[in-house]
């Protein structure tokens, strides 16, 4: 049988995965197993986030590179509720409405006005992101905040085979992912609201002739994908700290996954977030000089033979 280009990438990619996994599991095998729940975890933030810059860059082609700022003012903003309320289910939603409001706000008074200009949207947008960045900065100082997780997620689970203890919250990231992931499937694919989205996307005029309000639909899409932003930041404050610098670090993330998924596709999303994370975590766990280089050389892998991301479709 001759071995085509997908054959080699496969060899390229699947051979050393084996050849680790195998060394690894042999070496230490509960470390590998909890390396292994940790990027999965950790993949399950990143899609959250990611799956909102899906929406809005992947699939409405509307460059938002002020996507990080509003992770981390859902973070900020969940985290004062919190810290008053003590309700952690309030400060998913606020951090949600938060971050949905001012995406809103965004597309509304200036994305709306610059469809199909991606120079001028991702020229506008890093200057949105340096201006919220700052304000937020201001208001919150550089200090680190960090949520607590609710009581009712505190402490780990034990009696796990192999792993034996693992924390109650980090595995509830899973449970978040899968189902944010099912519900942006369902919506996209079952609903009436999807079927206008992707009709908006491919043919504006046409959605318009047909009676549609193609700006309203826009709106209410770019909402979500910027309200989901938030919500990871909420989520995300219990392990992962609130600082100047997290938005920039969420955007690249959100960036690598939609490139390696392919722009548009939830479950590409979900594939490249799990490719993120894994990469990221094993990279910490057993080479963390070198733990970045990782993540680029799948970014580079990917883009050599699968230039639209792995589940990408032509424009």
């Amino acid at each position: 049988m001759k071995l085509t280009a997908k054959h080699w990438a496969w060899l390229l990619i699947g051979g050393p995965l084996l050849v680790f996994s195998i060394w690894a599991i042999a070496d230490n095998t509960r470390l590998y197993f909890v390396t292994l729940l940790n990027g999965l975890t950790l993949a399950a933030l990143y899609f959250i986030v990611a799956s909102g810059f899906t929406l809005v860059f992947g699939l409405m082609r509307n460059v938002n590179l002020a996507h990080g700022s509003l992770y981390l003012l859902g973070g900020y903003v969940g985290f004062i509720v919190a810290e008053k309320t003590g309700w952690w289910i309030l400060a998913v939603a606020t951090g949600f409405l938060a971050a949905a409001i001012l995406g809103l706000l965004m597309q509304v008074l200036i994305l709306r006005h610059m469809q199909g200009q991606d120079m001028r949207q991702t020229m506008v947008t890093i200057g949105l992101s340096i201006v919220i960045a700052d304000l937020l900065l201001w208001a919150f100082t550089a200090q680190v905040h960090q949520m607590d997780a609710p009581e009712w997620l505190h402490g780990p689970i034990r009696g796990l085979p192999l792993i034996k203890a693992y924390s109650a919250y980090r595995l509830s990231l899973l449970g978040f992912g899968v189902a944010i992931g099912i519900f942006l499937w369902w919506l996209l694919t079952r609903t009436r609201v999807g079927a206008m989205i992707r009709a908006g996307v491919d043919d504006r005029n046409m959605l318009a002739a047909s009676g549609v309000n193609v700006n309203l639909v826009f709106a209410i899409t770019f909402m979500l994908g910027a309200g989901l932003a938030g919500f990871g930041g909420v989520i995300g404050a219990v392990e992962l700290s609130m600082v100047p610098g997290e938005d920039t670090r969420l955007l690249l993330a959100s960036l690598i996954v939609v490139i390696v998924g392919g722009m548009g596709s939830v479950v590409g999303a979900a594939l490249g977030a799990v490719i993120l994370g894994l990469a990221e975590t094993y990279g910490l766990a057993y080479a963390p000089t070198y733990s970045v280089v990782f993540t680029f050389v799948i970014l580079i892998l990917v883009l050599a033979f699968r230039p639209r991301g792995i589940l990408g479709r032509p424009a």
